[in-house]
Parts: C-alpha cells; sequence; structure tokens
C-alpha cells in the first residue's frame, strides 16, 4: 500500500469538494429565498387589490417555499459541522431533519390554504382583476419554472435531498399558478368566478407534496436501501482486490448525502495466512475509500474462508443446486464444510418478496439436511440489504 494511500485513510471526504458543495446548496437556496420573496409581495399586493383567494394563497406558498429555503441553508450548515466526540460519524444526517420540517412546513400550508379556500366557497366574494395583475400572475409562473428547474438540477448534482424537494416544489407552484391565471381569463371572458375552487385545488396539490416529502424523509432517516449503482461499486472495487474470490454481506449506513459507512465479507482461499488476509482487508478498505471520493468508509471486513479441495467443492456445487431450486433465493454464501466434525455451515440469502421468508429457509434446510445426513447442518437467514442479482 502506498505512502499516500496510506495517509489519506478515514479522512474526511473530500474537504475541498464538500465546501464547493455547501457553496452551491447555499447559493441556490439564497436565490430562492430572494425570488419567492419578492414573489410574494407582488401576489399578496395583487391578491388583497383583486380580491383573489387563489392569487393570496399563492403568496402564501412563496413565502413557505422561501422559509424552505432559510431551512435549507441552516441544516447545509449545520451539516457541514466537523465530528465529534457526541457524533464521531459528523452531522450530515441533520439535512434529513431540515428536509423533514421543510415538507412540515409545506403540508401545513396546504391545509391553511384548504381552509381559507373553503371559505370562499362558502361566502364567494367577486374578483376584480386588472391587467397588471394578470402579468404578475403571468411573470411569477415564468419565474417559478426557470427557478424550479434550476433548483432541482442543483440538488441532484449535490444530493441535497431539501433542494430536490424546493425544486420539485417550485415546479408544482408554477402549474399551480397557471391554473390560477386560467381561472382570471376564465371570468374576464365568461364571468364564471372559480377563484375558490381553483384555491380549493392548488391546496390539494399542496398536501400532496408535502405528504411525499415527508414520506420521503422519513423514510431515510428510518433507513433506506443504498441504490443499486452504489452497492454494485463497492462490490466491483472489492472484488477487483488481488485474491477476493467473492464479496457477500454489504451493509451501508447512511450518515449524509455525502457519508456511507457500513461493512462487508470477502471470500478468499483458506490456505490464505493472517498476513496476507490483513493487508487484503486493508486494501479493500482503502480502495473503497479513494474511488468513491470517501463517500463510503468500509469499517470492518470479515472473511469467508473457501476450499479448494475437490471433493468439499462437489458438495458445494450440490447445495447450491438446492438451494437455487427455491424462487425466493437470492445468493448463497459462506459455505463451509468441516470433514472431521462432519459439519456444513452457509448463509441463504431469500428475497423480502418471498411470502413467507422464514418458511422457505426452513424447507431449504430441511432439503439439505436430508441430502447429506451425514452432516450436521448449520445455516444463516441473510437479510436483503444489498444483492442486486
Amino acid at each position: 500500500m502506498s505512502g499516500e494511500e496510506e495517509g489519506t485513510r478515514h479522512t474526511p471526504a473530500n474537504p475541498l469538494g464538500a465546501t464547493d458543495r455547501e457553496r452551491r446548496i447555499v447559493r441556490t437556496s439564497v436565490l430562492g429565498i430572494v425570488a419567492n420573496v419578492l414573489l410574494a409581495i407582488f401576489k399578496a399586493a395583487v391578491g388583497l387589490l383583486s380580491s383573489s383567494i387563489a392569487i393570496t394563497l399563492d403568496a402564501v406558498n412563496n413565502l413557505s417555499d422561501a422559509l424552505s429555503s432559510v431551512i435549507t441553508i441552516l441544516g447545509t450548515r449545520l451539516a457541514a459541522k466537523p465530528a465529534d466526540k457526541e457524533h464521531p460519524l459528523g452531522y450530515g444526517r441533520v439535512e434529513y431533519l431540515s428536509a423533514t420540517v421543510i415538507a412540515v412546513i409545506v403540508l401545513y400550508a396546504g391545509v391553511t390554504s384548504a381552509a381559507e379556500s373553503v371559505k370562499k366557497i362558502v361566502s364567494p366574494e367577486a374578483p376584480d382583476y386588472s391587467v397588471a395583475a394578470l402579468a404578475v400572475v403571468a411573470a411569477g409562473i415564468a419565474v417559478k419554472l426557470a427557478l424550479g428547474r434550476h433548483v432541482k438540477r442543483v440538488g441532484e448534482d449535490t444530493s441535497s435531498d431539501s433542494l430536490v424537494a424546493s425544486g420539485t416544489d417550485a415546479l408544482s407552484d408554477a402549474i399551480l399558478s397557471a391554473s390560477t391565471l386560467g381561472a382570471a381569463l376564465l371570468y374576464l371572458a365568461c364571468g364564471v368566478s372559480l377563484e375558490a375552487w381553483v384555491g380549493a385545488l392548488i391546496s390539494g396539490f399542496i398536501v400532496k407534496a408535502g405528504c411525499e416529502m415527508l414520506r420521503d424523509t422519513l423514510g431515510q432517516i428510518l433507513g433506506e436501501r443504498v441504490t443499486t449503482e452504489v452497492t454494485d461499486e463497492v462490490k466491483d472495487i472489492a472484488g477487483a482486490q488481488p485474491g477476493v474470490l467473492g464479496v457477500y454481506d454489504l451493509i451501508l449506513h447512511s450518515y449524509g448525502p455525502e457519508r456511507l459507512v457500513g461493512s462487508l465479507h470477502v471470500e478468499v482461499p483458506d490456505d490464505m495466512d493472517a498476513t496476507r488476509i490483513d493487508e487484503l482487508t486493508r486494501c479493500v478498505q482503502q480502495a473503497v475509500y479513494l474511488r468513491t471520493d470517501g463517500k463510503v468508509i468500509i469499517e470492518a471486513v470479515g472473511v469467508y474462508a473457501r476450499s479448494g479441495d475437490a471433493g468439499v467443492e462437489e458438495v458445494r456445487r450440490g447445495v447450491e443446486k438446492i438451494v437455487r431450486a427455491h424462487e425466493h433465493v437470492l445468493q448463497l454464501h459462506g459455505f463451509h464444510l468441516d470433514g472431521e466434525k462432519h459439519l456444513m455451515t452457509f448463509d441463504v440469502v431469500v428475497s423480502f418478496d418471498a411470502p413467507d421468508r422464514q418458511g422457505e429457509f426452513d424447507q431449504i434446510l430441511s432439503e439439505v439436511r436430508v441430502a447429506y445426513p451425514q452432516y450436521r447442518v448449520y445455516a444463516t437467514l441473510d437479510t436483503d440489504v444489498s444483492v442486486s442479482e
């Protein structure tokens, strides 16, 4: 292992890149605050002067979007704090909390807007539109479209869930503002007022967006499955190291958009000595860390030994044939056979799609024991955490 690699092990993930990410998120959020506050001022004035509940609710929605951007900035700043004794893996998960707060704000705005719309449906007021009012709404649509696309793109580039949520919300706002403009034009053309109903429609979409955002962020806090692209990349990197015959049991825990920490098992020849295994596990950790730009840290590398004995390999193939005959089996690994002790052990990964995972596993174990009565068979039902086959 080179000196350069040794010196970079478990250092903070790409400090320059993290700073650039933070700057981009803050700069984009400030842009969102300025744009939304200006839109809210103009729309509130137009809504009050024209007695338009839909335009007034649009203004309130813009203010909630501005507040969301403020929370995004605070969350990003807090998440960037260096690790300390109380939080040795950093504060990255603060971003998930800030995204949750934003979702709650959006949901609250939708519910209160719905209540106001219902009041206007029960006690309607005739709106009074002007060319200036319609021009403000049209300008707001254009601004929201441009802002939404930009914010969402930056959010995807920086892996910021808060920005992605804000950008998606802005694009939805543009569509809803277009419906407000349509209602105004219909009133001017036909004298039919759909103001309150359009306000209710806008409220419904806002509530829906808030619920979806809350569902996504709570899922991240609970712990979601890491994407196949990431797990496959880590397995490919580890599997490419000399001496590795297979990579299994990869578990990654998210400590923020830029930090995944976990463990894995590698399968190696059973004649590999402890010194070589020690070197290999260090190489696996280093390679994963460096090639993922410090975003993935493998804290522990377990070892499975594969026998080169032809008789053992024949039994392994027989067991694998039995196991693979079951529909929901994703993987068999960690196979070990001790002839002297007449002991057989292995792990089986059964998909979450199986109607009865434990029942299918018990059936597999029973079939293997019947096929190989000369061995005491012990197996482990592994969780489908990152298997992609």
